[in-house]
């Protein structure tokens, strides 16, 4: 697989594809240093983010599981397409596999029937057909509603994780013409 190919990968996610490659083929592992080293002179790593102000509230609890439909998490993330419009998306997703059990795609914005449709999807596809406000209908599935401090990630971080990781590493290939 071609570096080149992966302009949103930095120095450690090459390094670990180096390293693993290089288990398969019984070769001795590459240095992550020499990495990051090759990488800098070529100017092939990624920017830096700006580091967060500190934040007052410390985030005690715990978001991931050990077994899967213990806790789900949602969230929404929008981008601009190539003719200029916004297409917003939200998901369910799993604590425990993160796998993205249903999510919904829209050049509008998100409503209330959106993120109900969204909710119903996702227990139908886990547990089949069962069936009114948004936490009302979340108890009536058997889901406890809770929400999340606003600009607190860290309560949130595996659906933040995947909104990162979708718009690093498809959406900006797409943007950049990559």
């Amino acid at each position: 697989m071609a570096v080149a190919d992966l302009p949103t990968y930095g120095y450690r996610r090459v390094w670990a594809l180096l390293r693993r490659e290089s288990e398969r083929d019984g070769l001795p592992v590459v240095n992550a240093k020499r990495v990051y080293r090759i990488m800098r002179t070529h100017n092939l790593l990624l920017e830096r983010k700006p580091a967060d102000p500190c934040r007052k509230r410390a985030h005690k609890g715990r978001v991931a599981v050990a077994e899967s439909n213990r806790r789900w998490c949602s969230d929404g993330f929008e981008f601009r397409c190539d003719n200029g419009e916004k297409l917003r998306v939200t998901f369910a997703q799993d604590c425990c596999d993160r796998e993205i059990i249903d999510w919904a795609a829209s050049t509008g914005g998100y409503d209330k029937e959106t993120v109900q449709d969204v909710m119903l999807g996702a227990v139908e596809k886990r547990f089949g057909r069962q069936l009114p406000t948004v936490p009302a209908f979340a108890r009536l599935l058997g889901l406890e509603p809770c929400t999340t401090a606003v600009r607190s990630p860290e309560s949130n971080g595996i659906a933040e994780s995947f909104v990162m990781t979708i718009k690093r590493d498809y959406i900006s290939i797409r943007i950049l013409g990559v």
